[in-house]
C-alpha cells in the first residue's frame, strides 16, 4: 500500500471519532468536550490513591493526604468552557446537599487568571474553592484519568483517595449524585 492509500485508511479511521471531529472543526473554542461517558470503578479494580498538592486561588495549599477519610469531588474547568458554565449550578447544588455529610468539592481551574476564575465563581455563586492549576500539577497527578483536553471532567475520589468514578463532559446532577452516594456508602 502506498502512502496515499495509508493516509486514506488512517483518515477513515478518525472520520467517525467525535473528538477528532471537534478538533478539526476549527471553531476556536479551545477545548475538546468530553463525550459524556460515565465510568464507575469497582473497589477492587481502583488504582492507588492519587497524590497531589495544589494551591487554591486564596493561596491555601491543599494536598491529597488532607482529603483522606472524605469522599471528594474534583471538577476540571475553565471560565470560557460552555459546558462548565452550564454545569456550575448543578455542582453548587450538590455541594450544598453533600457538605453536611463531609463530602469535599474542589474545582480545578486549568487556564484562568485569578480575577477571571473569581468572576466565574461569583457569577455562579460557587461556595467551594478551586485550585489554580495553570501549571498543570493537579491535572498531571490525574494522568490517565483526566484527558488533558477534555473539559469539563469530574472525578469522585473515595475515602482512601482513589478514583471511584469519572464523568467526561458535562455532568447530569442525578448521575453525579448517584456516584457520590455510592462512594459515600462504602
Amino acid at each position: 500500500m502506498g502512502a496515499a492509500g495509508l493516509a486514506a485508511v488512517l483518515s477513515g479511521c478518525a472520520a467517525d471519532d467525535p473528538l477528532a471531529q471537534q478538533a478539526r472543526a476549527g471553531d476556536n473554542k479551545n477545548y475538546v468536550a468530553g463525550d459524556g461517558s460515565v465510568t464507575e470503578y469497582a473497589k477492587d479494580t481502583r488504582k492507588p490513591p492519587v497524590q497531589f498538592t495544589g494551591t487554591l486561588y486564596d493561596g491555601t495549599t491543599v494536598s491529597s493526604q488532607q482529603l483522606t477519610g472524605h469522599v471528594t469531588v474534583l471538577n476540571f474547568w475553565f471560565a470560557a468552557c460552555a459546558p462548565c458554565r452550564i454545569e456550575a449550578p448543578e455542582l453548587e447544588a450538590l455541594h450544598a446537599e453533600f457538605k453536611p455529610q463531609g463530602v469535599a468539592f474542589y474545582g480545578v481551574n486549568l487556564r484562568d487568571e485569578k480575577g477571571t476564575a473569581e468572576a466565574f465563581e461569583q457569577s455562579f455563586k460557587l461556595t467551594y474553592p478551586s485550585f489554580n492549576d495553570k501549571d498543570g500539577q493537579v491535572l498531571l497527578a490525574m494522568s490517565g484519568m483526566v484527558p488533558p483536553g477534555a473539559v469539563p471532567t469530574t472525578l469522585v475520589l473515595d475515602k482512601q483517595g482513589r478514583v471511584a468514578s469519572r464523568i467526561l463532559g458535562q455532568l447530569e446532577r442525578g448521575t453525579l449524585r448517584a456516584l457520590i452516594t455510592s462512594a459515600a456508602a462504602e
